[in-house]
């Protein structure tokens, strides 16, 4: 029903800076809450970034806030990652997700994934 899939992905020295996008497909995707979650190596799956459906609420989780930017396009069927002052300790596959909860403080499960893109920073 909902199909994500993420890009802009790659490797980039520390202090630089990286956007991810992903691209959604679905009938009724614009209005799902939509964020970023992330992996680091020897790490569980964290939370990163939401956004709600009309772009006018976000959260970040404290390890970017600041650094780190959500947003998403007119439409509402494609969410970016800007990513800012990048460190080491950012590196790890970025995974797209969605739900259809109306809520960004209800995102801890979200229904819909992406496949992951890597981020690498080097020092």
């Amino acid at each position: 029903q909902v199909q994500l899939v993420e890009s802009g992905g790659g490797l980039v020295q520390a202090g630089g800076s990286l956007r991810l996008s992903c691209a959604a497909s679905g009938r009724t995707f614009s209005r799902y809450t939509k964020g970023w979650f992330r992996q680091r190596p020897g790490k569980e799956r964290e939370f990163v970034a939401v956004i709600s459906w009309s772009g006018g609420s976000t959260i970040y989780a404290n390890a970017v806030k600041g650094r780190f930017t959500i947003s998403r396009d007119n439409s509402g069927n494609t969410v970016y990652l800007q990513m800012n002052s990048l460190t080491p300790e950012d590196t790890g596959v970025y995974y797209c997700a969605a739900d259809p909860t109306d809520s960004v403080n209800l995102f801890g499960r979200p229904a819909y994934w992406g496949q992951g893109t890597q981020v690498t920073v080097s020092s």
